[in-house]
């Protein structure tokens, strides 16, 4: 799903979880305080005294929703908590997660990072079955599998499950003696694992351990599954080997900046971007301004390989909420004003590089091009930190609508022309993966390339017949162990 106000996909969303901590609710509430970027629809946390699960859930922002009473109705030493975009389910909070449920195993509550492209198919031959559904979230498949697997135990029947699952999750599951943490084959999700003195902490990323003085560990690989109970640790690979397929929008613009992903440094790799896109599009200009926030990082890096100065010329506002309230269209003349501002005096008579991480369909980044151009700038030269973004993403970000991508339809060059800038530069798909020091061979690149590390659903087959553009057939899939799914 775009974000109306940015122009920017949204992030997915984030789970955090604790065990053996006699604060673990309360430490809980800090991880998805960091994670709040990751979704601001809904939040929940589900905790364990060691007899019993209890829930609380809401829709809105963690600080929020959390206060001290809601906090003491959940004891225990052991807690997962979520913050939730919609991906895939409505906007309501059915949709809140942990969700929380007592089957023939006992008590389990489930969190969810990611998206299963085959939910939905799924869903649809359970109910003809005759199972009853509570919500639309894809994760609420994942819990009738478990629900009626004949495995002697919840732990037994959560690999079972996701052997059979395709798509993307870094979960974690809890049940009133265990919490388990497990991450699909190809790694689509970013999960974190952290030592918090005895205590044991999984984040989808490593800020919100800082937080709680948290002491990272390892990432949690492709295909793990961490059992974490009075025992200890345990960990096993009981799913199946895929060729690994890392999202690197997580570098480009979902995760913060002070956090590692998949082992390496955010704030380091749009760093490196920035310096990689000054060589390959550089600019006759006076001053480098970012897109505030995400662009500051390349922003930082394209002026100091270019050397032309860095200036904060664009000031956002951080405290518009989800629920603003959009003025009449007769005096919505502002546009993106509400969200960003420039600065005159920086601006004013000036040949401007303004360095954003992606455009999305355009309009937001005209808006922006045509405000820097009213406060003065002589030139404006937008150059973007990643390739032009031409697919949507199955794997947990909401990109429903190949036409909602400007360059799935348009050339550089037509793009330049209607957001109306002087020139306009992408980094190349190899610079981009150079700069998060990740491998090309190990990275899910779809949005920008249109190859799926995994077969896709029916339904977006037939979204993308409707707009004339199918899958192309000799790339549409790419396995390492078979040849492309038509």
């Amino acid at each position: 799903m775009i974000d109306s106000l940015t122009d920017k996909f949204r992030d997915e969303c984030g789970v955090f979880g604790i065990y053996g901590h006699s604060e673990a609710a309360r430490l809980a509430y800090l991880g998805l305080y960091a994670l709040q970027h990751r979704g601001q629809e809904s939040c929940g946390i589900v905790s364990s005294d060691g007899a019993e699960l209890r829930s609380e859930r809401a829709m809105g922002l963690v600080s929020d929703v959390f206060n001290q009473t809601r906090l003491d109705s959940l004891p225990g030493a052991s807690a997962i908590g979520h913050v939730r975009y919609s991906t895939a389910g409505e906007v309501s909070i059915r949709e809140a997660q942990p969700f929380l449920v007592a089957c023939q195993h006992g008590q389990v509550a489930v969190c969810h990072n990611g998206n299963l492209p085959f939910a939905t198919e799924e869903r649809k031959r359970l109910e003809r079955e005759g199972a009853i559904f509570s919500s639309t979230s894809d994760t609420e498949v994942i819990l009738h599998g478990v629900a009626r697997s004949r495995a002697s135990s919840i732990i037994e029947a959560i690999p079972e499950v996701l052997r059979e699952t395709e798509g993307a999750f870094s979960m974690l599951f809890l049940t009133p003696k265990a919490l388990v943490a497990i991450r699909d084959s190809r790694g689509f999700r970013p999960l974190a694992l952290a030592q918090l003195g005895d205590a044991w902490v999984v984040a989808s990323e490593t800020c919100a351990f800082d937080l709680i003085d948290a002491r990272y560990v390892r990432d949690v690989e492709p295909g793990e599954m961490i059992l974490i109970d009075e025992r200890g640790l345990h960990s096993s690979h009981p799913l199946p080997p895929r060729h690994h397929s890392m999202c690197i929008f997580e570098h480009v613009y979902f995760a913060r900046p002070d956090s590692l992903i998949y082992g390496q440094s955010v704030n380091e790799s749009r760093h490196r971007m920035g310096k990689r896109l000054a060589v390959e599009q550089p600019a006759d200009a006076d001053i480098v301004v970012p897109v505030p926030d995400s662009g500051v990082a390349a922003a930082i890096g394209y002026a100091a390989q270019s050397g032309i100065n860095y200036r904060q010329g664009l000031v956002r506002n951080h405290y518009v909420g989800r629920t603003f309230i959009e003025p009449k269209q007769s005096i919505r003349s502002f546009g993106v004003r509400i969200k960003l501002n420039p600065v005159r005096d920086l601006i004013a008579g000036r040949s401007i590089v303004l360095i954003d991480d992606s455009i999305v369909r355009g309009t937001t980044s005209k808006k922006i091009v045509r405000m820097v151009r009213e406060a003065g700038a002589t030139e404006v030269h937008m150059r973007i930190s990643c390739p032009p973004t031409i697919s949507p993403c199955f794997y947990g970000v909401d990109t429903p609508y190949k036409k909602d991508l400007i360059a799935s339809h348009m050339s550089v060059e037509e793009i330049r022309q209607f957001i109306e800038a002087d020139s306009l530069g992408y980094l190349s798909l190899e610079g981009m993966l150079e700069a998060t020091g990740i491998s090309p061979d190990s990275s899910c690149t779809a949005c920008w390339t249109c190859r799926y590390p995994t077969r896709i659903t029916r339904e977006a087959e037939t979204q993308w017949a409707r707009e004339r553009e199918p899958v192309p057939s000799d790339n549409a899939v790419i396995d390492e162990n078979e040849a492309a799914v038509k």
